[in-house]
């Protein structure tokens, strides 16, 4: 189980006019930090996490997307860096990439046999939005991914590399019929509940994308969907919300999505996820054209947000750090 609570909170944006390098700290570029919802933190945008036009994975330079970071060290034997970051490029044929690195600053490293899961066995367009999870109960890295857009799958790993093509966790047929998309899933323990985990989602329900949710006793199956959406988009939110992020904050239950407006924001679940309160913008993308699909991470008591900037089909990940 992912023991960092304080971190859960989880389509896409680049680097425009500005050279990405592998070490974000090296650009020297902080603009400052957007403003943010009251009581949250505010982030300043480091830079680019990976130069795309170098990755040897040819799809990948054109875009990558929704970042999935997780530390490693003590858990994976003799792993590449401290930190794997699994990405994505969308358009086909998609492929579930890895980078590494000893910090989250970087430099970060492109893995060389990428991509590590790939759209063949599948018989899909695509694969892409990897989330990752790792359960200390069987030593197992589990990774999310849709392919097609109406289905999500999980693989399972030991080496966070190599992984065993798992099940279908997730298909538009477990949800009401004018659903016609459920990707872009991440899955977080229950705030509450022990055993059980939760797994938030982009449903297109009728043209609209809404966040719903889902809940397990396994990483593996046994998931069970709400047919009605947790979050759907409010006024201000350009009509269409994805890439949702759990957080548990000061005994709270939040949920940080990105939406159509181009904006992060944060809405209020509670850890019953039986309210909906829209609370604002979180945070703002000061170079490219949207920020979108966020992932927390924590090292030497410093919180990090990676993030898909730019626009739709033109995206890399950028890191920003809370202030």
């Amino acid at each position: 189980m992912e023991p960092d609570r304080k971190l859960m909170l989880n389509r896409r944006t680049l680097l425009i006019g500005a050279a990405a390098v592998g070490s974000a700290a090296a650009l020297g570029f902080a603009p400052p930090a957007s403003a943010a919802v009251p009581g949250f933190p505010t982030f300043t945008r480091l830079g680019a996490a990976l130069d795309r036009s170098s990755l040897s994975y040819e799809p990948a330079r054109k875009e990558i997307i929704f970042p999935s970071v997780r530390r490693v060290a003590g858990r994976l034997p003799n792993p590449l860096g401290a930190w794997y970051m699994y990405y994505a490029p969308h358009d086909d044929p998609g492929g579930i990439c890895l980078a590494y690195a000893d910090s989250l600053e970087g430099p970060w490293h492109e893995f060389g046999g990428n991509p590590i899961v790939r759209r063949d066995p599948y018989s899909v367009p695509h694969v892409s939005s990897p989330h990752a999870v790792w359960n200390d109960a069987d030593g197992k890295m589990y990774l999310y991914f849709h392919g097609n857009n109406a289905t999500t799958r999980v693989s399972t790993s030991t080496d966070g590399i190599n992984f065993t093509y798992g099940d279908v966790v997730l298909t538009t047929a477990m949800m009401p019929s004018n659903v016609t998309e459920t990707s872009y899933a991440r899955v977080f323990p229950h705030p509450t509940q022990s055993g059980v985990y939760i797994m938030l989602f982009m449903g297109n329900q009728a043209g609209t994308r809404k966040i719903f949710i889902g809940w397990s006793h396994s990483l593996a199956s046994g998931w069970r969907f709400k047919p009605e959406p947790l979050i759907s988009p409010a006024a201000g939110e350009g009509g269409q919300l994805s890439g949702a992020h759990y957080w548990s904050r000061n005994g709270g239950g939040y949920v940080v999505y990105h939406s159509g407006a181009g904006t992060m924001h944060v809405a209020d679940v509670g850890t019953s996820f039986d309210r909906e309160n829209h609370l604002g913008v979180l945070y703002t993308e000061p170079v490219a054209t949207r920020a979108a699909a966020p992932s927390f991470a924590e090292e030497d008591g410093r919180l990090y947000m990676f993030y898909e900037a730019g626009r739709r089909g033109d995206t890399n990940i950028a890191i920003a750090r809370a202030n």
